[in-house]
């Protein structure tokens, strides 16, 4: 069994244990389920902001620990100050360090679209991501059957939620796209070995279908990886460890977008 599978063996046995402890009825009754959404698109293609996903990240798998202890309001609006377009807030215990409370802090303290990044494999969480703030969840080809991943797609955007389907290979792309999908997030790591490659972003960007917001996502570490990745049709990048492993992480997410403002406008010269 690879970690994926173990991940989702135990996301599996958490719905269950949650659902007994918080009913859905439960959490249809938070501040938040009522609360319109934001949108993931709209965010990331405005003009003021610099298309990045920032993301609070503890722990991961291959990692260990990266940062326990950040302080999720500080780091969260320090990012949105530095110019970022959105959050991902990782929700998982177990496996990241993570825990609802970080959304619902990060939720707290701004105002624009926040990602739960976890493993979606219940509709009772996608219920759960609304009642704690969420406007977008995201949904992981390699842990769910194409039928599977489209009824918790539709689900979601019942509820006035936007989706972000990730892929790690064409194959995926190709069977797991749907019409409740329109942004498509490409992660640069397997997560079933760990290895990084942000060429894969490139492989598959002229893939994604004509419409959709592409996003890459993971090893993103250099400003100028971000301009080539623009270049090739990318509104969005999601970046965490690059960050997390600052003591600072909004100030690390400062100067990265400070210098990639500078490379963008460099370009335009450039052109012009």
């Amino acid at each position: 069994m690879n970690i994926l599978d173990e991940i989702i063996t135990q996301k599996h046995k958490e719905v269950a244990e949650r659902r007994e402890l918080y009913p859905v009825k439960l959490l249809e009754k938070s501040l938040y389920f009522e609360t319109k959404c934001l949108s993931l698109e709209q965010y990331l293609l405005r003009p003021d902001k610099s298309g990045i996903i920032a993301e609070i990240k503890r722990r991961s798998p291959s990692k260990g620990a990266i940062n326990p202890y950040v302080s999720v309001e500080r780091t969260s609006i320090g990012y949105m100050q530095a110019g970022a377009s959105a959050l991902s807030i990782l929700t998982d215990t177990n496996y990241f360090g993570g825990k609802n409370e970080d959304l619902l802090t990060a939720r707290k303290f701004n105002y624009c679209p926040i990602l739960r990044k976890d493993f979606m494999v219940d509709e009772y969480q996608v219920v759960e991501a609304k009642s704690i703030g969420a406007d977008v969840i995201l949904l992981i080809a390699a842990a769910l059957e194409p039928a599977r991943l489209k009824e918790l797609a539709a689900f979601a955007r019942s509820l006035g939620m936007e989706v972000l389907l990730e892929v790690h290979d064409l194959n995926e792309l190709q069977t797991s796209m749907n019409e409740f999908v329109t942004v498509v997030g490409v992660n640069n790591r397997n997560l079933k070995t760990f290895k990084t490659d942000v060429g894969l972003s490139f492989e598959l960007a002229n893939h994604i279908p004509v419409g959709i917001t592409k996003i890459s996502e993971s090893g993103l570490s250099q400003p100028q990886t971000l301009v080539d990745l623009q270049e090739a049709g990318y509104n969005g990048f999601l970046i965490g460890e690059s960050f997390m492993t600052s003591s600072r992480p909004e100030q690390a997410a400062a100067k990265f977008i400070k210098e990639l403002r500078a490379l963008q406008a460099k370009k335009k010269e450039a052109v012009a």
